[in-house]
């Protein structure tokens, strides 16, 4: 089950034991916060159709405001109220909520529905707790910090379009937009909505990714690494050719290195995994293939691409060639 199913569940749950419609979303990832917020939100509006909508911004408005918002109304009996940055609550609208919350419990059935969204933190715990208290539903949203968790949210978000992800193809995903939550989930949406595959594997997701420099930059570095030299310089004329600028494409084979420099330190002792400070599935990749590779070759192959950097950002230069020197060298693991 998806978190966000979880939340909807827990509300369903909570409003069906006769609990107060009240509901806090705490902290965590922005994106999950923000989406738990709104399907909450569409979940609330398919119980309820003839309820008003009304959003409120905890920042800006008062205890009046909030009182007019969940009081009957000409157009309807009930809300539903949305209100963001709970954590910004100044004393006298926290009070008006806390009562609220109270007043709801005891009658939930001709009470409006409260939503409320806290980006987390400390600020605002008082009335936040008391609003727990009074019988408001607290809903912790994940932060998607480590590695694991962004995999899982990408198994999730495929399994909210009933489909499936390879395993090797969520990791790619989340190497890429690991630190954008929105622009991952966009992009499962969007695989799934182009492609009928029961399975979206790896070719797939590169066929998206690959106008990303940072993906093509692994590519290629994936291919020279392997000694496939002449497709890797196939595809980084390719990508050159599709507009990627040359030191972008420098910049993510210098990453490769620095990434397989990490792994012979982890393998050989001199710093930990955790020292490493990377995702836990790229140093094993990296760690495959080490064999061959040594310390004066990976500096070798370091030192070529920091002057193909020179080149790429020098009058006269031609970063092209400098490119293509460097992946000979890195297909022969700093020998050639």
């Amino acid at each position: 089950m998806s978190s966000s199913d979880a939340t909807l569940g827990c509300m369903a749950a909570a409003q069906g034991r006769g609990g107060a419609p009240v509901s806090i979303v705490f902290g965590g990832d922005r994106f999950l916060n923000t989406q738990n917020v709104r399907d909450l939100c569409h979940a609330a509006c398919d119980q309820r159709p003839d309820a008003e909508l009304v959003e409120l911004d905890a920042s800006e408005c008062d205890s009046y405001a909030f009182d007019e918002a969940v009081s009957p109304s000409l157009l309807s009996d009930i809300a539903i109220v949305e209100i963001s940055n709970l954590q910004s609550a100044d004393d006298r609208l926290g009070d008006a909520l806390i009562a609220y919350t109270k007043q709801a419990k005891n009658d939930p059935t001709n009470s409006s529905i409260l939503i409320c969204q806290h980006e987390g933190g400390p600020k605002g715990k008082r009335i936040l707790d008391a609003m727990v208290r009074a019988g408001a539903k607290r809903i912790d949203v994940p932060d998607l910090k480590k590695a694991d968790a962004k995999i899982n949210f990408v198994y999730q978000r495929f399994e909210r379009e009933g489909r499936r992800v390879d395993p090797l193809a969520a990791q790619q995903l989340v190497g890429v937009l690991g630190e954008k939550t929105g622009e991952l989930a966009a992009m499962c949406s969007q695989l799934c909505f182009d492609f009928d595959d029961e399975i979206i594997g790896l070719d797939r997701v590169n066929q998206y990714l690959i106008a990303n420099p940072q993906v093509t930059g692994f590519m290629v570095a994936d291919k020279a690494v392997e000694g496939r030299t002449a497709e890797a310089i196939v595809a980084m004329r390719s990508a050159i050719e599709q507009g990627t600028d040359p030191i972008a494409l420098i910049g993510a084979l210098a990453m490769k290195l620095r990434t397989l420099a990490k792994a012979s330190a982890v393998k050989s002792g001199t710093i930990s995994q955790a020292e490493a400070k990377t995702n836990p599935w790229v140093l094993k990749n990296a760690t495959r293939q080490l064999p061959g590779w040594t310390s004066a070759g990976l500096a070798r192959c370091i030192r070529m691409l920091a002057w193909a950097d020179e080149q790429s950002k020098t009058n006269g230069g031609d970063p092209v060639y400098a490119l293509e020197r460097s992946i000979e060298i890195i297909a022969t693991k700093g020998r050639g």
